[in-house]
């Protein structure tokens, strides 16, 4: 149903999009699971191979909403190939902001945009500067070490931003983060204290 809506271009393209970033989540478990269960696939391995190739028709039809394009290519890269590398340059290096921002949101499922995270780190739009952190992480990108650690120890950052730093520091440097980590959870605020609790548990796994 998710998939009709999404190819369907009478619908309107806020709802095209919301359909496809629902896939996602689908498209994502089957990739890393690979059906090695079928009792727990949330799709067919048929359906999730459909869904794929329906994605990268939609977002090489130059035809399609922009909007719809963007979304499009968010939930094609739950499921990595080849052609998406190419897809997330372009957007980066795109001058439509939100076609940056899609790319450097993607940046944390697609390999080898280190050097474009590195910059996103230093962005002044507040989105692409969130999903950075979380690139930064996904990667677990040294480079990037000092300022996550900034991010997540000081009080005046913004939340959700902070949120998106203390896990990203426990991927970059699980031993250092430590030393932050044990201050957070004493921190006021149980979102913060929660995130802390779950990092710290990443950390000494890692």
């Amino acid at each position: 149903t998710l998939l009709s809506i999404v190819e369907d271009s009478d619908e309107p393209a806020e709802l095209r999009g919301r359909a496809v970033i629902s896939l996602g989540p689908a498209l994502e478990y089957c990739d890393t699971m690979d059906f090695e269960d079928p009792e727990e696939d949330l799709i067919s391995e048929e359906l999730f191979f459909k869904i794929k190739r329906s994605l990268r028709k939609l977002y090489e039809d130059a035809s399609q909403p922009t909007m719809v394009r963007r979304k499009v290519l968010e939930a094609a890269v739950r499921a990595p190939e080849d052609w998406q590398e190419n897809a997330v340059r372009a957007a980066y290096y795109s001058k439509d902001k939100d076609w940056r921002l899609t790319a450097v949101f993607c940046m944390r499922f697609v390999r080898g945009f280190e050097k474009e995270i590195m910059e996103s780190l230093r962005s002044k739009n507040s989105n692409i500067h969130y999903q950075a952190v979380h690139a930064a992480g996904t990667w677990e990108l040294e480079e990037a070490w000092e300022h996550v650690a900034e991010l997540a120890a000081a009080e005046r950052t913004e939340k959700s931003l902070r949120l998106a730093a203390i896990d990203a520091i426990a991927m970059v440097r699980p031993a250092e983060a430590a030393t932050i980590l044990l201050q957070l959870v004493n921190s006021d605020d149980e979102d913060i204290v929660d995130a802390a609790y779950e990092a710290m548990g990443y950390a000494e796994a890692a």
